[in-house]
């Protein structure tokens, strides 16, 4: 699991079937480095969040058929950036 900020959100209006009508943002880590992630949690801008990668990621979202490798699992309620 990694740490990251919600940046916004994205809106993606064509998308590959697997991905569904899954919400998406875009995270970035403690290094800088941008992501995008689906999010079942329903994060707004600004909090911070933590993640599963690969198929635990899958298995996080509510349909583990939407094909993602990267899932907010859920919300920080405190977290000082290092």
């Amino acid at each position: 699991m990694d740490i990251w900020r919600v940046v916004d959100e994205l809106v993606c209006t064509r998308r590959v079937p697997g991905l569904g009508a899954a919400s998406l943002r875009v995270l970035r880590g403690q290094k800088g480095e941008i992501s995008v992630a689906t999010d079942p949690v329903g994060v707004p801008a600004g909090k911070w969040v933590f993640t599963t990668v690969g198929s635990a990621a899958r298995l996080a979202m509510p349909d583990p058929t939407v094909q993602t490798d990267l899932t907010i699992c859920g919300i920080i309620d405190q977290w000082e950036e290092e």
